[in-house]
């Protein structure tokens, strides 16, 4: 597990020095390197965390929570990891305004995945009630 963690810290300091060294030539291959790099990365993320998956719907399964909650927590996972990343990238570019709106979509995106929780969460504190 380190080593892979010190594989993807250099592949993402190697491909951070590229970037910065097409940014004084073109900006647009300078964005597309760092776009490029961060999709190697999550795709090997995705790839390396199929046991840690598997550990979490197992704790789901045994705690006699929902399986549809464990689905809930990965889709904010990935929501809050794309919408970070993009947010990133939109201000590497020098265009705050685009990241803060895709940071905006993104909590907007959060709010709206947990409203069933919110819902089952409130029917139950109305039950103790």
């Amino acid at each position: 597990m380190v080593n892979d963690s010190l594989s993807a810290a250099g592949f993402c300091l190697c491909a951070a020095l590229l970037a910065v060294v097409l940014r004084q030539y073109s900006r647009e291959q300078s964005m597309l390197t760092a776009l490029a790099a961060c999709v190697a990365v999550g795709v090997g993320a995705m790839a390396f965390s199929a046991p840690l998956v598997a550990e979490i719907r197992d704790i789901f399964v045994s705690s006699g929570i929902p399986d549809s909650y464990c689905k809930l927590l990965f889709k904010a996972l990935a929501i809050a990891f794309v919408t970070q990343i993009t947010t990133d990238l939109c201000r590497d570019c020098g265009e705050s305004a685009i990241g803060s709106a895709a940071e905006m979509w993104g909590r907007g995106a959060l709010v709206f995945l947990s409203l069933p929780l919110v819902r089952t969460l409130l029917e139950r504190v109305g039950d103790f009630l």
